[in-house]
């Protein structure tokens, strides 16, 4: 890998700024305008990683602004392969606890109005989604939580909600009665344009706080302050476990991609 390219990109959460020490930052030029920060590339051992934070270096990106096409082009256009997409989350099931990782398999977007394809026309494609998250990761990511000792959730439904509020109590009971345990606000359109790319995708949802309408417990009322704190907290573990899951085999090859890429 020369300058300005990389095998591996991390998508920085909320609360996550910052990934590596010794750097080089990138700016991209992308058909959908500027990332949502410099892309900072670093190596982890023998392997170049790409890092991102998805809201931007100082989180002025709310969920539904960020730029994801920018932000999925621009790796893909460094020679990225694999995608780790770290982020903080809440539990709609209470065997889900708070500090705890899930590493989802399938995915309910319930976003609107983003622009979450690269595919508008002329050209017309369309991607297979049935398993939004590639499996190889997937393993990659659950064993290197294992070996960090970390509780994880071998897959689980994350459902992705436009932001930037939170659920409303009811709206929580129905995403949890659905038997869904993850609920978050950035892995769509994330997920999908890094299919259409045919960058392999995986999710680390670290679960931050139980939802506000957990079936038959009294929770309290999600907070930005609450759930950042918390992150922040954690941030050394997820740290660990991505440096545990980048040191590991990885698959070399890309997925089959749409038009263009």
């Amino acid at each position: 890998m020369g300058p300005g390219t990389a095998d591996v990109g991390v998508f920085g959460g909320s609360g996550f700024y910052r990934f590596l020490d010794d750097v080089t930052e990138v700016n991209v030029d992308t058909p959908y305008g500027p990332t949502s920060a410099p892309i900072s590339i670093g190596q982890v051992g023998e392997r170049t990683v790409a890092f991102l934070p998805r809201h931007g270096a100082q989180h002025q990106f709310s969920p539904h602004l960020v730029p994801y096409r920018a932000n999925v082009w621009a790796l893909h256009s460094l020679g990225v392969t694999n995608v780790f997409g770290p982020c903080a989350s809440g539990s709609l099931q209470g065997h889900v606890v708070p500090g705890s990782f899930v590493v989802p398999d399938q995915l309910v977007d319930r976003t609107h109005g983003r622009p979450d394809t690269f595919f508008d026309g002329p050209v017309v494609h369309h991607v297979t989604f049935a398993d939004p998250y590639d499996d190889a990761l997937r393993q990659v990511a659950i064993a290197a939580c294992r070996i960090e000792n970390v509780e994880v959730h071998d897959g689980g439904t994350i459902v992705a909600v436009q932001g930037p509020r939170f659920s409303t109590r009811a709206e929580s009971r129905w995403f949890g009665g659905n038997g869904w345990e993850v609920i978050n606000m950035t892995q769509h359109p994330e997920a999908v344009l890094c299919r259409e790319a045919g960058l392999r995708y995986a999710a680390i949802a670290l679960i931050t706080d139980f939802d506000a309408g957990l079936d038959g417990q009294d929770i309290p009322a999600v907070t930005q302050e609450d759930v950042l704190a918390f992150f922040h907290a954690n941030l050394e573990t997820v740290r660990r476990v991505l440096f545990r899951a980048l040191a590991a085999p990885l698959p070399k090859d890309r997925l089959e991609a749409g038009p263009g890429f």
